[in-house]
């Protein structure tokens, strides 16, 4: 299993061999470092924490000594990978024309009405005595005296952990650790990602 943890740059197009222009989303990955290797007999389980973007020697704290990193994130591992505390991880570990899975927190929206949020049609059908009324929620209750759990309403939108499947990895650079991945990725610019190989 491949992994690695990687910050988005932005969005850009690129040519392919082939001279077709394709959208992609730069992605500065790595290089991690594997901070703990967890087993089965100590855990319960086998995973492998990788650290990303190292801390100065001045803004590490005692009890982060052991880990200086301003991330760590946890992968699901084989028992029967060879992987141990201390390898380090780079985007050459990676092919193009390879497919990904990329997790990380979408763009939060604040507080949003229910057209937005939830897709609502609102009351644009109708004609008379709907001033100021074509974006509202309308009727929520069902004759109780309280409203049912799950009801789509207004609230919070975005700022969700997202995971997107099947990206194409389209440029890799080994020298400058990026990686140009086709399409869109969840976030702002800066959104901490996590990239993890999709086996066939």
């Amino acid at each position: 299993m491949k992994f690695i943890l990687g910050k988005k740059i932005g969005m850009t197009e690129i040519f392919m061999s082939d001279g077709k222009k394709v959208p992609v989303t730069l992605v500065q990955a790595g290089p991690c470092t594997v901070a703990q290797v967890k087993t089965a007999q100590k855990e319960g389980y086998f995973a492998a924490q990788i650290g990303f973007e190292a801390l100065e020697q001045k803004r590490i704290k005692k009890s982060r000594a052991k880990k200086p990193f301003r991330f760590l994130r946890e992968f699901e591992i084989g028992a029967d990978e060879e992987i141990k505390t201390g390898d380090v991880l780079e985007v050459k570990n990676f092919q193009e024309g390879q497919k990904v899975k990329v997790a990380g927190i979408s763009k939060g929206k604040g507080f949003q009405g229910a057209v937005k949020r939830h897709g609502f049609k609102g009351q644009q059908t109708c004609t008379h005595g709907t001033k100021h009324e074509l974006r509202t929620l309308g009727s929520v209750g069902m004759g109780e005296a309280s409203i049912r759990k799950g009801k789509k309403m207004p609230g919070r939108m975005g700022q969700d952990c997202v995971t997107v499947k099947n990206l194409k990895i389209a440029k890799i650079d080994a020298k400058n650790n990026l990686i140009a991945l086709k399409g869109a990725v969840p976030g702002n610019k800066g959104t901490l990602l996590e990239i993890t190989e999709i086996k066939n």
